[in-house]
């Protein structure tokens, strides 16, 4: 579990300028090598067709994954994205528009999913952003005003999604690589994961590792890729994210993770993920209401 947090906290996106592709009946959307690349489809539908072992598909709703064999076809609310590592070209029968955002991504936290991951209920995964969607690809050469939030947010949460979910789905989050790091840096982001809610300092975790607070700081950045209040907010994240869709009330989550007030927890989950924590878990309590 600690190594595949770390892989999820490693994460890097730097999302580049995000565009409209609509594409005619009989037409096709070719991906080539080099960046990642999120394509979320707004209306008709697009498919597939990677060789056998080369992706995997992740059901937004539940989460779960699995390792396709075929062709795919998404529809309006799914997305496809593609690592970069080899070409694919996606096809529409029927004529589709989308949303397509290159990002450049820090490969080495998502190393073990495959080359392309098909994402079933994007809509439902995260609805901030599928919502937001609209404003991407229709501005001026320059962009939109708060277009890289919102395309950071759309390949994160892909990718976050897909990484759990094929952990889960193949040898588990204990076979996820960790990041290659410094095995005192180690000590620091193993704490952080054994006990999210405590208040720890950048004094506390240097000297777990042995540094001093100034060296620590700027050894830590280097190797997770961010400062070291933002990997404990990054792991304080997904821990609440596993409580309430365990069924753990907003409450029982702000105070294991040891914020001082409800009120403090949910504006943080909402800077993380786009809503609120409340939302979170009645989205996933949704299914077994059915």
């Amino acid at each position: 579990m600690i190594a595949l947090e770390q892989a999820l906290a490693s994460l890097e996106i730097r999302p580049r300028m995000a565009h409209r592709a609509d594409l005619a009946p009989g037409g096709s959307l070719p991906l080539g090598t080099g960046d990642a690349t999120l394509v979320y489809v707004r209306s008709g539908e697009i498919t597939g067709d990677p060789a056998s072992g080369t992706s995997c598909t992740v059901v937004g709703p539940s989460g779960d994954a699995a390792t396709p064999t075929g062709a795919r076809t998404l529809l309006a609310g799914d997305a496809f994205l593609s690592l970069g590592c080899r070409p694919i070209s996606l096809t529409s029968q029927s004529g589709a528009e989308l949303t397509v955002v290159p990002a450049d991504v820090s490969l080495a936290a998502v190393t073990p999913l495959p080359p392309f991951v098909f994402v079933d209920g994007f809509v439902e995964l995260e609805p901030a952003a599928a919502a937001l969607v609209s404003h991407l690809g229709t501005g001026t050469a320059s962009g939109r005003s708060g277009d890289a939030v919102i395309c950071q947010m759309m390949v994160k949460t892909v990718l976050l999604s897909a990484i759990r979910a094929w952990a889960a789905h193949t040898a588990g989050a204990s076979a996820w690589p960790a990041p290659a790091v410094d095995p005192f840096l180690s000590r620091a982001a193993e704490a952080v994961a054994a006990d999210p809610g405590r208040d720890w300092t950048i004094d506390q975790l240097a000297s777990l590792s042995a540094m001093s607070r100034t060296v620590f700081a700027a050894r830590f950045r280097r190797a997770y890729g961010r400062s070291p209040a933002s990997y404990v907010t990054e792991i304080r994240m997904q821990h609440a994210k596993d409580m309430l869709e365990s069924g753990a009330s907003v409450s029982e989550t702000s105070r294991t993770l040891g914020y001082g007030s409800d009120e403090g927890f949910s504006r943080a989950f909402r800077r993380h993920t786009g809503m609120p924590p409340s939302l979170w878990r009645a989205r996933a309590a949704a299914p077994s209401m059915h």
